[in-house]
């Protein structure tokens, strides 16, 4: 299973680097609203931080509890999911000028999940194997 979790958080992690590559470069072309731009990049810092974090997840696979790392992994690719690609959309949508009330409520559900897995990752390692 852990080796599932160290291709998703790869597949992440790249991902963040073309979207933030797109960041620097073309979407400055299209859009010089700030706030825009800043949200974000705010969607791929957290989408790094927790490809990184879902990395380190794998890894610790081999020495601690497998039932909680699941959920320490599922509630970060959920966050990433949520969080960043709401705020991806949000981009886009406001680029267009479309509707975007819709989506602002699912960004701070992706950051309960990122949350949530910060500290379901302290319950995985300071608990005995079970």
């Amino acid at each position: 299973m852990y080796k599932n979790y160290l291709a998703i958080a790869a597949f992440f992690a790249g991902l963040a680097v073309a979207l933030g590559a797109f960041g620097a470069h073309g979407l400055q072309k299209i859009t010089s609203d700030e706030t825009i731009l800043h949200s974000y990049q705010t969607g791929v810092q957290y989408q790094m931080y927790h490809a990184l974090g879902l990395l380190a997840v794998a890894v610790l696979f081999e020495k601690f509890s497998h039932r909680w790392l699941r959920w320490v992994a599922n509630c970060f690719i959920t966050g990433m999911i949520l969080f960043s690609g709401s705020l991806y959309l949000l981009t886009v949508l406001k680029i267009q000028g479309a509707e975007t009330k819709w989506v602002g409520p699912i960004t701070p559900v992706g950051g309960l999940f990122f949350i949530a897995g910060w500290l379901l990752l302290l319950v995985a390692v300071t608990r005995k194997n079970d």
